[in-house]
């Protein structure tokens, strides 16, 4: 926990720098239509697909750059997916670090690493006893238009390991324990706002 909120600083005291130097920052916020990984039930070890539901973010960004550019983002993020035993809720803070290229006028793509902290998951009303590691590394890559000091984008995010939360179902107390792979899997529709 006191790594992500060091990152967090760090990545502020950037922003900061980038608005000294006006480069470049802003807000940013959208939707993500995401899905976490099997779900692995205690009787049978069944395996479940998830059903990728919508989920939100909101966040900063700074921009270091024109047509080669640096953007670190600190973003809080709420992904949902839906199984037949339940929901799947994960809140977390996500610190993509991409690097860019405008490769003509408006458009630009990007592609780089995102660290993510997992503050809070919840299936349905079972408890979650504990995530294999709550600090993960995944990657995003994407598009983007920018209409002056609006920009919309499109990306995808991926984890690059497994991640296992174990839950006890406390409606049957006999039952051992069940898994699912808290990785998430999302196509990312963003709005931000440059400063």
């Amino acid at each position: 926990m006191k790594k992500s909120f060091l990152i967090a600083f760090l990545l502020l005291g950037c922003l900061s720098t980038f608005a000294q130097k006006k480069s470049g920052f802003g807000i940013k916020a959208g939707l993500n239509y995401s899905s976490n990984g099997d779900y692995l039930e205690a009787v049978g070890e069944a395996i479940q697909n998830p059903d990728a539901n919508v989920g939100y973010h909101i966040g900063l960004f700074g921009k270091l750059g024109d047509r080669y550019y640096l953007r670190p983002e600190v973003v809080y993020t709420h992904t949902n997916s839906g199984y037949s035993d339940g929901d799947l809720k994960i809140d977390k803070l996500d610190i993509p670090v991409l690097g860019g290229w405008r490769i003509i006028g408006p458009l630009n793509i990007f592609i780089g690493p995102s660290f993510q902290y997992i503050f809070n998951s919840k299936f349905s009303d079972i408890s979650i006893e504990e995530i294999e590691n709550d600090f993960t590394v995944g990657l995003n890559v994407g598009a983007g238009v920018n209409l002056g000091k609006i920009g919309l984008e499109i990306r995808y995010e991926t984890g690059f390991g497994e991640n296992i939360a174990t839950f006890v179902n406390t409606n049957i107390a006999s039952l051992p324990e069940s898994r699912v792979d808290t990785r998430a899997q999302q196509v990312i529709f963003g709005l931000s706002y440059k400063f």
